[in-house]
């Protein structure tokens, strides 16, 4: 786990920073091991997008300064969505059917950061092998 490269979707940040009953434990042991090994983390812009949404939609300004301090406190790479991701965005759809945008955005940028690993809690996105999808309930494969 040492020298490995983990992208994040939206949904581990969600469940350690809003302390889902179900994954809490263990995204909060993951997240220890990564910082305690130096895993280099990355997530996209995107993701900023999606976890801040509803929090500002109730007026939550503390959730989105949480999330924010979070990402600079674990030093998670947020990739911009350029051109080049947005491409690669769209021969991930086109080979993968039944993939939504923001998906495809998402698994882009993990292949343009070339992570080893895509952290998310979407099954249907293991159909993607040019990356290892890694669900919450296989998280300790990545560490064990």
């Amino acid at each position: 786990m040492t020298d490995s490269k983990i992208y994040l979707d939206t949904a581990p940040f969600i469940y350690y920073l809003e302390e889902n009953a179900l994954y809490f434990e263990r995204i909060r042991a993951f997240f220890k091991k990564c910082y305690e090994n130096r895993v280099t983390l990355f997530t996209s812009a995107m993701t900023v997008e999606e976890y801040c949404v509803y929090p500002l939609s109730l007026g939550n300004e503390k959730a989105v300064e949480n999330f924010n301090t979070f990402v600079s406190g674990m030093n998670i790479t947020v990739v911009a969505a350029d051109k080049k991701i947005a491409l690669a965005a769209a021969e991930i759809r086109a080979k993968y059917k039944g993939f939504k945008a923001l998906d495809a955005i998402h698994l882009a940028t993990a292949k343009f950061a070339e992570c080893d690993f895509f952290l998310t809690n979407d099954k249907q996105l293991r159909q993607m092998k040019e990356i290892k999808i890694i669900t919450m309930d296989e998280l300790s494969s990545i560490y064990h």
